[in-house]
């Protein structure tokens, strides 16, 4: 009797490991989800992309990001503490822009610059940057494209 079992064991493990091994193998391959503000150059050029936000100690901007064709690049990591983020972008092949009328500063080379107002007068740079709802979600990925939104909205919608 208790040989019986132990056979029936036998027989019924080897058809059990593949089904256990197909039912885990998604968990295994599965990355764990990330909170990040990502932005995706869809086009074939590269692109250079600020960031504006609000922080504790008021609004900072920061850039450049610089983004090849067919990639993506993370400007925050980690989950993301505010509501609205204001990005600008600006193709480096062609000269496009991805902006909007939220004007920030801006420079020439890598920065990070506290504040949004006397951008001139203090050496910088002004640009129109578009404001993104994130919704207070603790991701958000913008994606540039070459195609202009036909509603007048910007042409890298949120997600």
């Amino acid at each position: 009797m208790v040989l019986a079992g132990r056979l029936r064991v036998r027989r019924v493990m080897p058809l059990s490991l593949p089904l256990l091994a197909a039912c885990a193998l998604p968990l295994l391959a599965a990355s764990p989800a990330r909170a990040d503000f990502r932005v995706c150059n869809a086009t074939q050029n590269l692109v250079g992309v600020g960031i504006g936000y609000r922080a504790k100690a008021g609004w900072i901007t920061e850039g450049w990001w610089h983004i090849e064709g067919s990639t993506c690049k993370t400007l925050i990591e980690g989950p993301l503490s505010s509501r609205f983020y204001y990005l600008y972008a600006e193709d480096a092949e062609r000269g496009g822009r991805w902006d909007g009328p939220i004007s920030m500063c801006v420079a020439e080379k890598e920065f990070k610059i506290a504040g949004v107002t006397d951008c001139v007068a203090r050496g910088f740079q002004r640009a129109g940057f578009q404001e993104y709802d994130t919704g207070e979600q603790s991701s958000w990925m913008v994606q540039l494209t070459d195609q202009p939104a036909t509603d007048g909205a910007p042409a890298a919608p949120g997600n």
